[in-house]
């Protein structure tokens, strides 16, 4: 349903450590809707909630409501380089959706933990 790799859960795992409460792993929310004819995307760490999909991803428990669980199907999480020292998360989603309007289609993935589909916007657990 949705993949995370390896660099990405470390890195969540190092965000997760520098919480509060470090003795226990938090779960990662991942969440997406449409908005403005784009999917966006959202993650937190956060506590189960009921009918949430759990999926234990790379020592990552991952929580996704039933609204985003099909804007995510196939979708990985990844964590990349995009300029030296510039480290982001993104989502590589083969859901994505087309650019409203005509003209060429730019195969951008969303970034970060309130990310856009529409270029380097970012952030993300650390």
């Amino acid at each position: 349903m949705f993949n995370l790799t390896s660099t990405a859960a470390e890195q969540i795992i190092h965000a997760a450590a520098e919480l509060d409460d470090p003795q226990e792993l938090p779960c990662l929310r991942v969440a997406a809707k449409i908005e403005d004819g784009e999917i966006t995307y959202g993650m937190g760490f956060d506590e189960e909630r009921e009918h949430d999909a759990v999926i234990e991803v790379a020592g990552v428990t991952l929580l996704i409501s039933p609204p985003s669980q099909a804007l995510l199907k196939g979708t990985t999480l990844d964590f990349v380089e995009f300029q030296p020292g510039e480290f982001q998360f993104i989502f590589i989603n083969p859901n994505e959706l087309p650019p409203a309007g005509g003209g060429c289609v730019s195969r951008s993935n969303g970034c970060g933990s309130c990310g856009s589909t529409g270029g380097n916007g970012g952030g993300g657990c650390g």
